[in-house]
């Protein structure tokens, strides 16, 4: 297994280079779903962008539909400062932040690391 760490503030998950970021969250025991969105979501099809995460390290681009989702509201503008955790493939190590919001839009940090907590960022 060619191992990556996955840095979410308070711990760090092991995950294999090119796993699915939301399927190695939600194994690790830490989800990329806030509040009812646990419940309510896609199951990873990236529709409904409630696993938006912001992430500093290593990833696959955007898919297609990772661009559209993120053009819609409430995320706009596209990829940026959020990611989609199901669309994304982690190729290295990650630190990783889930903001509030169904659909982690906002601006209060849930779990992960504050922007000058993190390192090479």
């Amino acid at each position: 297994m060619d191992g990556i760490k996955l840095d979410v503030g308070d711990r760090e998950l092991v995950a294999e280079r090119g796993v699915n970021l939301r399927a190695a969250l939600l194994s690790g025991g830490c989800s990329p779903h806030n509040d009812g969105a646990r419940l309510v979501n896609c199951r990873g099809l990236g529709t409904c962008g409630t696993c938006a995460v912001e992430i500093v390290g290593p990833v696959s681009p955007p898919t297609r539909l990772e661009e559209a989702r993120l053009r819609f509201p409430p995320h706009q503008g596209g990829p940026g400062r959020l990611r989609l955790a199901c669309q994304v493939e982690a190729l290295g190590d990650l630190q990783i932040t889930k903001r509030a919001g169904f659909w982690g839009q906002g601006a209060a940090r849930v779990w992960g690391l504050e922007r000058e907590e993190r390192r090479g960022s």
